[in-house]
C-alpha cells in the first residue's frame, strides 16, 4: 500500500463548516449565556440567557456531529 492510499481520507465539506472552528463557536455562545444569566445589571440580559444557551447547547449537538 502507498502513503496516498493509507492516508485517511478528507471530507468534501468546506472549512467553515467542520467540527472544530464551530465547536468553539458553539463553546462560546454557552459561555456567553452563563455571563448573561449572572450579571447583576440588565434585566434583558437576564431574561434571554436561558435561550442564548439553549441555541448554544443544540448548536453544539448538531456541530458535534459534522466531520473533522
Amino acid at each position: 500500500m502507498s502513503a496516498a492510499t493509507t492516508r485517511k481520507r478528507r471530507s468534501n465539506w468546506p472549512a467553515w463548516l467542520r467540527r472544530g472552528l464551530l465547536e468553539n463557536i458553539a463553546t462560546g455562545i454557552i459561555g456567553i449565556g452563563f455571563l448573561m444569566l449572572f450579571q447583576p445589571f440588565a434585566l434583558t440580559l437576564y431574561t434571554w440567557s436561558f435561550v442564548t444557551m439553549l441555541f448554544g447547547t443544540a448548536m453544539f449537538i448538531i456541530v458535534s456531529k459534522f466531520p473533522e
